[in-house]
């Protein structure tokens, strides 16, 4: 078993108490993942301060919102697998509550994810990753590329093979995040307040839990509990709590957005490997004059967070989806958005309670934050109750990198898109 995981599930810490003026629970960070752990504590029955200078202009923002943990399975990840699985079948209920507490739609949708193989070295990769696949018990399945053209006559003749995965499915992460807006707007215990975190406040003395976080304008935001999730920057915020450790790391990726008329007909998620590099394609439903938005990605870079977009990774997108979507070059290319998402040596999340009183973290979701939005969700309420975690993150130690933990993991080599 990886050091990474972990079958023991101490108790929790208890929470401390909340310190007069304050507030129950501060969220650092308002991501799709920030933004989900102040909601599950708002419907939890408490007060919630949400801290960041333009929150869901980060990794949230360039998300294409797949929801595909069959489709991401990839050779020594199997914990990630089980994590996303486990989240991918809370989506329809979280769904369901966000928008009927929001009064929003989040564009949830069950498209089924096609794979296709460029050529016959692609088609290889992709028959290797389907019996990694199968030896999971994952539903994928190949199929022919006639039968790939029955569902989307828009592939493109140059396909060698094809895969088909039901259960992988789409969301909006824009429309998510709009309503998980919209719903914190409408409950009176919530607050966003835009400015940026630049250190985390602890009482004095030793094992002192954490009291708040202090913004870039020097305001003090204390509260009871604070959950990390300030992607990227996150690691960087614990210069003053030396016991935990999140290694987080920005890994720069780049998503195109091109506007589609009528008659550009992608009804599927489209996923493939042209020439060893991978690249994917999520069409949005149709708007109201039949137009749709159609997202390109997505490049992988260790690079910082320039919100400079490369002529190389634009082109390097729009080669690689042409080839197997042709009928794309008609399309109005309107956004380009480079962000980066927030790695972490193993490629897992830091999710759940830490050693020091008062302090959650919920970060490193690196390319799957809006997969992992229901169970982090969860485990915020299992946390902010007092119960026990979800199995599939109570097997993914947060402490994994912190000085008392065991050593860390070797970092695990993995397909990027």
């Amino acid at each position: 078993m990886s050091a990474a995981l972990s079958t023991d599930h101490p108790a929790l810490p208890a929470r401390p108490p909340v310190p007069d003026g304050a507030t129950d629970v501060l969220v650092v960070g308002g991501g799709i993942v920030g933004l989900t752990a102040a909601w599950r504590a708002t419907r939890a029955g408490l007060r919630v301060t949400v801290l960041d200078p333009a929150p869901g202009d980060g990794a949230t923002h360039a998300a294409a919102g797949m929801l595909a943990p069959v489709t991401e399975a990839d050779f020594g990840e199997e914990a990630a697998l089980r994590l996303g699985a486990d989240s991918a079948a809370r989506w329809p209920a979280f769904a369901a509550e966000l928008e009927a507490d929001s009064g929003l739609d989040v564009g949830l949708r069950a498209t089924g994810t096609l794979t296709l193989a460029y050529d016959g070295d692609d088609l290889a990769l992709g028959r290797r990753v389907r019996a990694l696949q199968e030896a999971w018990g994952l539903d994928s399945t190949e199929i022919t590329v006639a039968a790939a053209r029955e569902r989307e006559p828009l592939v493109g003749q140059r396909v060698a093979g094809a895969f088909w995965a039901p259960g992988d499915h789409q969301v909006d992460p824009r429309a998510v995040h709009r309503a998980l807006t919209a719903a914190l707007a409408r409950d009176p215990r919530a607050a966003v307040v835009h400015r940026r975190a630049v250190r985390l406040l602890r009482s004095p003395g030793p094992g002192a839990p954490v009291t708040g976080a202090l913004d870039d304008a020097g305001h003090e935001h204390r509260a009871g509990t604070v959950v990390l999730a300030a992607g990227a920057d996150s690691g960087d915020l614990l210069a003053d709590v030396p016991e935990v450790t999140a290694p987080t790391r920005p890994v720069k990726g780049q998503t195109l957005r091109l506007d589609a008329p009528p008659w550009f007909t992608l009804d599927h998620v489209v996923r493939g490997v042209v020439q060893g590099r991978p690249v994917y394609v999520v069409p949005r439903t149709p708007g109201p004059d039949g137009h749709r938005e159609v997202v390109v990605g997505a490049t992988s870079e260790e690079h910082p967070d320039d919100r400079r977009a490369t002529a190389g990774g634009v082109f390097a997108l729009l080669r690689d989806a042409r080839a197997l979507l042709p009928a794309l070059d008609e399309l109005a290319l309107v956004e380009v958005t480079p962000r980066v998402r927030p790695g972490t040596p193993d490629n897992l999340p830091l999710l759940g309670a830490t050693s020091v009183p008062g302090l959650v973290l919920a970060t490193g979701h690196y390319r799957n934050g809006v997969l992992l939005a229901p169970v982090t969700g969860a485990a915020i309420d299992a946390v902010l109750t007092g119960q026990p975690l979800p199995p599939a993150v109570a097997a993914i130690d947060p402490l994994r990198f912190s000085p008392a933990s065991a050593p860390s993991p070797t970092p695990t080599p993995r397909r990027t898109t």
